[in-house]
């Protein structure tokens, strides 16, 4: 028998849900309050913050002393090819896996995840060397293999996962029909989990977009992203609140923008094959 919720348990849980949400939400909303501040405003109570005056100062110095859209054009290229490449790898991977027999297919699940629980930090001295000798180093190119393969074992388990929700008895009919493997994996699998697939997608490029570690490491000016466009606002004089405000606000909004317009297919793909 289903149990009754009555009206105020679902008051008590909608203002708890929102309180979280406010919490979770308020860091972005006061870096978007300063932005609109000047430096001297920025330092002040937060009282004091909020009843000064709004300007766009800040958005014209950062305008002016970077080139944002080119910071933003090397986020986009980034972010973007290392989710395709990423995906054209990850979906052969997670097919086989997930229907394919095979004993260690879990043990090979775990060591992919298991280079996720290494520090960045302990390959980057011979990853540095690699790509200087190659000559990748501050190529987009370079940062979106870097980031392809940081994050491949993230999208293969995602698939994985999603694949397995998807009976096994529809790609038999499908082999029996004539059907090639390459048909079966574009005309049969693909479509069939195409919510999987974006949820995968949408989340491997806000990895991808709010990399900051090796985007620092391996770029200095041609190929550096908005994470370094952000960094470049701290420097030996000290933290300017504003304008560091500024650019945070100016490289988060792309992403927010999207993830609000995909947020019902983000949802939509993340408990995909929850429900039996």
């Amino acid at each position: 028998m289903a149990r009754k919720v009555t009206n105020r348990r679902k008051a008590v849980v909608t203002v708890l849900a929102w309180l979280v949400g406010l919490a979770i939400f308020f860091p972005i909303l006061w870096i978007f309050i300063l932005s609109f501040k000047s430096e001297g405003d920025a330092i002040k109570t937060p009282f004091e913050v909020l009843g000064s005056a709004w300007t766009f100062e800040s958005y014209a110095t950062v305008q002016e002393r970077s080139n944002y859209f080119r910071h933003f054009w090397n986020s986009v290229v980034i972010s973007l090819g290392s989710t395709l490449i990423g995906l054209l790898i990850a979906i052969p991977a997670a097919w086989a896996m997930a229907f394919v027999p095979g004993k260690r297919t879990k043990d090979v699940l775990m060591w992919m995840l298991s280079t996720k629980m290494l520090p960045p930090v302990g390959v980057l001295v011979p990853i540095y060397l690699i790509f200087r000798n190659l000559g990748l180093l501050d190529t987009r190119i370079g940062l979106v293999i870097v980031l392809t393969l940081i994050n491949l074992p993230i999208i293969i388990w995602m698939l994985y996962t999603y694949f397995k929700e998807i009976p096994g008895e529809i790609l038999e009919a499908a082999r029996m029909d004539g059907a090639s493997l390459k048909n079966e994996l574009i005309h049969v699998l693909t479509p069939m989990a195409v919510p999987g697939i974006a949820s995968t997608l949408l989340l491997n490029i806000i990895l991808a977009w709010n990399e900051a570690f090796w985007t620092l490491n391996l770029t200095a000016a041609k190929a550096a992203p908005l994470t370094a466009f952000i960094a470049s606002y701290s420097s030996p004089e000290g933290l300017f609140y504003a304008k560091l405000s500024a650019a945070s606000t100016m490289a988060i909004a792309p992403i927010l923008i999207m993830g609000w317009f995909s947020q019902k297919q983000l949802v939509r793909g993340l408990t995909f094959g929850a429900v039996k």
